[in-house]
């Protein structure tokens, strides 16, 4: 029992250390995120068009 009380003294110490983002800085990284998610969207709609074009030709 001690080795669980000592794990979960330590969870708590250690949650007193943890700096959450705040909500400009969430703003900042949501965004970034659906850029890059857009992105890649384009990037791989785009290649497979391409594939699929150059696949057809060899038919």
């Amino acid at each position: 029992m001690k080795k669980i009380a000592k794990f979960f003294i330590g969870v708590k110490e250690e949650m007193k250390r943890v700096r959450f983002p705040s909500k400009k800085d969430m703003r900042i990284y949501g965004t970034a995120t659906l850029a890059f998610i857009f992105i890649f969207a384009l990037f791989f709609t785009g290649t497979d068009l391409l594939l699929a074009f150059l696949n057809s030709l060899g038919k």
